[in-house]
C-alpha cells in the first residue's frame, strides 16, 4: 500500500464531508468508514454526538474523539479484556499526544481559542447552545475545524502505518 497516496484520500474526504456539513467528529470517522467496513450511515450517527466537543460544549474536539473512535474500531475487542482495554488506551493516549504536539490542545474550546483571558484578566463564560453554526465562507476562515480534521486523519495515518508497515 502507497501510504502517503492513502493518507491523502482519507484527508480528502474527511476533508469534504466537513464541507458538506457533517460535524468534526463524523468527518474523520467517516472518512475510514469503508476501511472498516461500517455502513456510512452507521458511521454517521456513531460519531454524530461528539462533534463541536462533545454535543457543541466545547470538550474534547470532535476530530480528536472520532480519530479515538476509528481506534476502538481497530484495537478493541468485543470482550471485557484487561489487555486489549490497556492496548486500546495506549494507543489513544498516543494519538492524544500526537494530535496535541501538532495543535497544541485536545480541547475544543482551546483550539477555537474561546478561553482567551480578557484585558482585566477574566475569561469570557462559553455560551453553549445546540444549534451548530451555518456552513459560511466566513465560519471556514475563522474556524480551525477543517484543519483539525485533516490533522487527526493524518495522526492516525501515521498510526496505521506504523502498526501495520
Amino acid at each position: 500500500m502507497d501510504w502517503r497516496e492513502e493518507t491523502e484520500k482519507r484527508v480528502a474526504l474527511g476533508v469534504g464531508y466537513f464541507k458538506q456539513g457533517y460535524n468534526c467528529s463524523q468527518s474523520v470517522a467517516l472518512a475510514f468508514a469503508d476501511w472498516y467496513g461500517v455502513p456510512h450511515g452507521l458511521m454517521a450517527r456513531i460519531s454524530a454526538s461528539y462533534g463541536g466537543g462533545i454535543g457543541r460544549m466545547r470538550e474534547t474536539c470532535g476530530s480528536a474523539l472520532g480519530m479515538f473512535m476509528l481506534a476502538g474500531l481497530e484495537t478493541a475487542s468485543e470482550e471485557a479484556n484487561q489487555a486489549v482495554k490497556a492496548q486500546n488506551y495506549a494507543v489513544v493516549q498516543r494519538l492524544a499526544a500526537d494530535f496535541r504536539s501538532i495543535t497544541g490542545s485536545i480541547v475544543c474550546k482551546e483550539l477555537l481559542g474561546l478561553n482567551k483571558k480578557r484585558a482585566d484578566g477574566t475569561i469570557p463564560d462559553i455560551v453553549i447552545t445546540s444549534t451548530p453554526e451555518a456552513r459560511t465562507d466566513e465560519y471556514y476562515r475563522r474556524r480551525p475545524c477543517v484543519r483539525m480534521v485533516e490533522t487527526a486523519i493524518r495522526v492516525y495515518m501515521a498510526y496505521l502505518e506504523e502498526s501495520k508497515g
